[in-house]
């Protein structure tokens, strides 16, 4: 037979763990884990369609009329004791 039998596996398997030790081998299953794990997040995000934003309506703020009195857009108002 040319192939690898369940023998020839489990052979290699002890052989591999006595080598390496089994905290290297679960460091070594962690890090590939947390690969392909990166790459699958990678490859969903690129298969979302972009996220289309509407543009700023300055052309409207532009002819509006100027109140002196009004609290501007972005500051916050303060309280008046």
């Amino acid at each position: 037979m040319a192939g690898l039998s369940i023998t020839h596996l489990l052979i290699m398997l002890v052989v591999v763990v006595l080598l390496f030790g089994t905290s290297k081998l679960k460091n070594l299953g962690k890090d590939l884990g947390g690969a392909i794990k990166g790459f699958k997040e990678s490859v969903k995000d690129g298969e979302q369609p972009p996220v289309v934003t509407p543009p700023a309506q300055q052309h409207l703020a532009q002819n509006a009329p100027i109140d002196s009195t009004a609290t501007p857009v972005n500051t916050p108002k303060k309280d008046t004791v």
